[in-house]
């Protein structure tokens, strides 16, 4: 998919901020060049130049025109092949392009400035935090008229008695439908923005502090807040801890040991001083963040735990230590590493605008652009229909089970109005959307309104398909509308045409025609040339002590596997007999079979009250069974532990695959030790050419602050490469040839005509 995105994606970048661009049609636009007898619009080549090359120090001049000129002309003829073979008429094809669009016109079903002064709001909000409390009456968004009546007059009652004197958090407690309130008495802490549904944030940040506010409606249902606090936003800090598990419901004793040893901990922390990472990574029970010093993703205000978070926020100086804080999960010691303060306002500019987009506050977004499209389009209904539409409204409609079947269609008299299911609903540019489709569109949009009008579920549905028919209309329209919209279709679809084909004529064929890659490559073998090189191991760890032990293990050949080991095989008591088939040992055999590095060690053992020699048949009895299944015996080896267990046989395994012996040293810092075991010619490795032309034997030195040891093996001369040695490179060049061959057969079947005047005027320099 790499290439398809370069193909296809160039014009990503271009989205933002394209809505006033002016349409161009084509079929005004002087011919560039031909192709066959295909013409190429002068103004597209213009546009996709200045795009993808105005920031360009060469832009404008000849030698930049012509050279992306021969890109582009290719990129046509490729195209048009593509369109010849009717590879744009596939379902797959119109599936993809579709799904593209899809996306490509989200930037232009907003309205832009409503979205900016929404992004500058969040961040002026952003500089302070609010601690509030608050109440909750539930109601359904698109809850019956009497039933928000409701709801608001109980809210309103509620605020009554708050503003009177009751004291809140009682109230919330006793009255909140927020289930929480049972237990925090409506208490929600600091916040700031983006952190709470927008209508809620808005008041909060509207109400000044000690008052309650007027009541709110969210999608929950109707709220009033009272703003305990407003404070200076504490901005973000990264912090590092250690934690202790002590869980609510965990035993008394256990909780005590937990709380005994989280002080132990900080007391060695806080008094002697003690290495921080080091007892984190030997005793913080957070496995997430142990292995890194105890860090903790940066946070802010209203992301952690209060007791955490409270505690965390009062360090001052980074390298500061918490004494313990308890949180539901454990015991934690916490340790300060740096405060950030609120960033720019440009810096934010983008995370903020994604944040909006899929904030509630979009909602204002979309309001702001279908009052634009119904004023743009003269959205104009027709009461008569829509008055007929409304009176099929019934009980089934509330229930759910609204059927509505579509009438054969009738013309009507010459000069007889359109009355009926016939008769227009709306317009909308001109265009007349009928009441027969809007009722379609309900039957299939309904849902059950228990208790609700029937008018009142019409309208709701009304309005819904109201809000689809003006999106939908805009969407239909784009093209014609944005240029730039237009013309980033436009690299799409032909972006997945040139992968199409370009798969089918470069990509694949050069993987898979063996024949045609074996010829290139004997024809080009000059091309392909080793250069003098050493046959080598090399051991690079990060101190001289870990390059000593590496050099050590490294000598044995063999190297323990910890991970992944086989289990245990059990036998059944006072024997050393395995049934015809064990699928565990199949398994095990087939692990061996795929990777011959590993060899096995079979270890039998015995439980208490069998005899010894028991335990090495066992041991014996599964090296056999593995040789059944075609493991070579000098990969296999048994042994046994008489040391009263069980009755079992066990396994040790090791490999030559220096992984293995990285894996073992590399338990603290995954690059505390890597080892290379291949041909190094010069330039590779900037250690091993000090000793390209050495002697066989073992060599010692520094390089960019690591430790190497440096073992040649042979030195290997120059001289031809082998194809399976170089096919990355003889497949990428035989890509190359390929195109180039086929651009030549297409630059003969669609001989290229260029209008040079045309192509003069984009010379500027």
């Amino acid at each position: 998919m790499h290439k398809r995105i370069l193909l296809a994606g160039t014009a990503a970048a271009f989205l933002a901020g394209c809505h006033a661009s002016k349409p161009t049609t084509s079929a005004t636009s002087p011919t560039l060049e031909t192709l066959g007898s295909t013409a190429v619009p002068a103004s597209e080549f213009a546009y996709v130049y200045r795009k993808n090359n105005s920031s360009a120090p060469e832009y404008g001049t000849t030698a930049s025109v012509q050279e992306y000129l021969d890109l582009y002309t290719n990129f046509k003829l490729k195209v048009l092949e593509a369109e010849q073979r009717g590879l744009d008429t596939t379902q797959a094809f119109r599936r993809e392009l579709d799904g593209y669009k899809q996306q490509l016109a989200q930037p232009y079903l907003t309205e832009k400035s409503v979205t900016d002064k929404l992004v500058r709001e969040a961040y002026d909000r952003l500089s302070k935090e609010v601690n509030a409390s608050h109440i909750l009456v539930r109601v359904q968004p698109d809850a019956a008229p009497k039933d928000t009546l409701a709801a608001y007059q109980k809210i309103a009652a509620l605020r009554q008695r708050a503003t009177s004197g009751e004291d809140f958090s009682k109230l919330a407690r006793e009255t909140s439908e927020d289930p929480s309130a049972r237990e925090n008495g409506g208490r929600l802490g600091y916040f700031t923005a983006m952190q709470m549904v927008y209508p809620f944030e808005s008041v909060a940040y509207a109400t000044p502090a000690g008052q309650v506010s007027q009541p709110v409606r969210t999608r929950f249902g109707y709220h009033i807040i009272k703003v305990n606090d407003v404070r200076p936003a504490q901005g973000e800090i990264k912090v590092a801890h250690l934690m202790i598990r002590a869980t609510p419901g965990m035993p008394a004793a256990d909780s005590a040991t937990a709380r005994k040893k989280v002080d132990e901990l900080y007391n060695r922390l806080a008094r002697r001083g003690e290495n921080w990472e080091k007892l984190v990574t030997q005793f913080s029970e957070d496995a997430g963040s142990a292995a890194n010093g105890g860090e903790l993703p940066p946070f802010g205000t209203g992301r952690m735990i209060p007791s955490f978070e409270e505690v965390a926020f009062k360090l001052q100086k980074p390298g500061d230590i918490s004494q313990p804080v308890q949180t539901p999960y454990g015991w934690h010691i916490i340790k300060l590493i740096e405060k950030q303060p609120v960033p720019s306002f440009e810096a934010m500019e983008p995370t903020l605008k994604s944040k909006v987009a899929k904030d509630s506050r979009s909602e204002l977004n979309r309001t702001a652009f279908l009052k634009r499209v119904r004023t743009e389009n003269n959205f104009t209904e027709n009461q008569a229909g829509k008055e007929y539409a409304f009176a099929k409204a019934d009980t089934a409609l509330v229930m759910g089970r609204f059927q509505y079947t579509t009438p054969a269609p009738a013309t009507p008299a010459k000069g007889k109005k359109v009355t009926g299911d016939a008769q227009t609903l709306f317009t909308i540019g001109g265009k007349p959307y009928l009441v027969s489709e809007f009722l379609a569109y309900a039957q299939q949009n309904q849902k059950p309104r228990p208790g609700a009008d029937a008018r009142f579920a019409m309208q709701q549905l009304y309005d819904q398909y109201v809000d689809q028919s003006l999106t939908d209309y805009e969407k239909a329209n784009l093209e014609t509308k944005y240029e730039d919209y237009r013309m980033l279709v436009k690299e799409y679809r032909d972006g997945i045409l040139l992968f199409q084909l370009m798969d089918e004529k470069v990509w694949s064929k050069a993987i898979e025609d063996t024949v045609g890659l074996q010829k290139f490559f004997a024809d080009n073998q000059a091309k392909y040339q080793w250069e003098p090189r050493v046959q080598a191991t090399v051991i690079s760890a990060a101190s001289p002590e870990l390059l000593t032990t590496a050099q050590q293990l490294q000598k044995t050949g063999r190297y323990p596997l910890r991970n992944g080991l086989p289990a245990p095989v059990g036998f059944r008591a006072a024997s050393a007999e395995l049934p015809a088939s064990v699928p565990a040992l199949d398994d095990l055999a087939a692990r061996l079979a795929a990777d011959q590095s590993v060899s096995l060690t079979a270890v039998g053992r015995v439980k208490r009250g069998e005899a010894s020699p028991l335990a090495r048949r066992r041991a014996d009895r599964v090296v056999a069974y593995l040789k059944g299944k075609g493991i070579a015996a000098d990969r296999l080896r048994a042994t046994a532990d008489t040391k009263p267990a069980s009755s079992q046989v066990t396994f040790e395994l090791t490999t030559t695959n220096p992984a293995a012996l990285e894996q073992m040293l590399n338990t603290q810092n995954p690059l505390a030790v890597q080892v290379q075991q291949r041909s190094f010619q010069k330039g590779e490795n900037k250690a091993v050419d000090q000793f390209l032309t050495s002697a066989p034997g073992t060599y010692t030195t520094q390089q960019d602050g690591r430790y190497y040891a440096i073992v040649v093996e042979k030195q290997l001369p120059a001289g031809p490469k082998t194809l399976a040695e170089a096919r990355g490179q003889a497949t990428s060049d035989y890509q190359n040839f390929l195109e180039k061959e086929w651009l030549n057969q297409l630059r003969a079947k669609y001989p290229v005509k260029v209008n040079q005047a045309e192509v003069d005027k984009l010379v500027t320099k």
